[in-house]
């Protein structure tokens, strides 16, 4: 038995010195003890080499049952953590004054005379809704985290995967297979603990969409189907909501603020209808560079800080399209349209 003790240290100390993996080393430890039970079963008692292992079939039944347990115990607990992260939201509630670490994290922004101390205060007391934690979502949510924003919330129904790695920059491979929205929340939270999070582990649907939409002062829209862009356009027109919507595919992005309430357009003002299915291939069909969600991801954040502060000029009325193949970016004017039947006059 000690013989068998003894080459299972050198396996693991082998396999540590050649950085194999620990689930790789378990599993060649159990072939092992296998090897050894099958040994003291079949072989003829006095057998040398079952001597040397023991001697006894039950002792080593035990202990790889024994072992058996252990596993299966470790996931059904990880099973376990699993489902209590994704109902259990991480909030946490930010103070209303300024720390003296959070002064010196924005100083930055405080120096610009369109932000200034006003403008961050705005920043910290304003609640934005993220929907999406996917390519567009993971660099809003970051800037938006890094600039002070006091509440984010963010809704995904989807988990990580390692394919979203490739631009979903707010996960990483430790967290695959972890609900998109607490992963965000996870690293937001590691890069400004002082703002509060809310992560929805949930599909955005018409029945909680009003409700959900009523906590925020503004929506940021990077979701990858069209249902759901217009049913976030009406929604928002509804309340009153300013929307930042965003999209892309392959080497093109293009985004726009959609506020009705302040005379801008609405989503459904600019494209009326949605394309014909297939006409449109959605990122997984068509393929996207993995840079391109950055560029405009970090947009939207900028317009979202713009909007809450009240610096420059907004994109609303204008849809900005950028080609990242060609290094190139134009500017295309829209305008509200009275036969609208979201936001228009002419159904009223």
């Amino acid at each position: 038995m000690i013989t068998v003790f003894a080459m299972i240290s050198v396996m693991w100390g082998i396999g540590w010195a050649m950085k194999v993996p620990h689930r790789v080393r378990w599993g060649m430890t159990g072939v092992l003890m296998a090897a050894v039970l099958l040994a003291n079963i079949v072989l003829p008692a006095g057998n040398p080499l079952r001597q040397a292992t023991g001697g006894d079939a039950r002792l080593w039944a035990l202990i790889i049952g024994a072992g058996v347990v252990i596993y299966i115990y470790r996931l059904g607990l990880g099973w376990i953590k699993t489902k209590v992260a994704a109902k259990e939201p991480v909030v946490t509630t930010p103070t209303k004054t300024f720390s003296d670490s959070e002064l010196d994290r924005y100083a930055r922004h405080m120096m610009l005379r369109e932000i200034g101390g006003t403008g961050q205060k705005r920043l910290k007391q304003a609640k934005v809704l993220v929907i999406g934690a996917g390519g567009l979502g993971s660099p809003a949510l970051m800037y938006l985290a890094a600039a002070g924003v006091g509440t984010i919330g963010v809704v995904d129904d989807d988990t990580v995967d390692n394919s979203n790695l490739q631009r979903q920059v707010i996960h990483t491979d430790a967290r695959i297979g972890q609900p998109k929205v607490h992963s965000a929340a996870t690293a937001i939270k590691a890069l400004n603990p002082w703002i509060e999070v809310r992560p929805y582990a949930r599909r955005l649907d018409e029945d909680t969409a009003e409700a959900l939409f009523a906590e925020y002062d503004l929506i940021l829209d990077g979701t990858d189907n069209f249902a759901t862009r217009y049913m976030v356009n009406r929604i928002a027109v509804k309340l009153g909501k300013p929307l930042i919507a965003a999209a892309m595919t392959q080497w093109e992005g293009q985004i726009s603020v959609y506020d009705p309430a302040n005379g801008g357009p609405c989503f459904q003002c600019v494209f009326p209808e949605a394309p014909a299915a297939g006409l449109v291939p959605s990122c997984a069909e068509a393929g996207v560079l993995g840079p391109l969600p950055g560029v405009i991801g970090s947009l939207m954040a900028a317009e979202a800080v713009k909007l809450i502060t009240g610096a420059g000029e907004t994109l609303r009325g204008r849809l900005m399209m950028y080609d990242a193949l060609y290094a190139d970016s134009r500017m295309m004017k829209t305008k509200s349209r009275a036969d609208c039947p979201v936001c228009g006059t002419s159904h009223d």
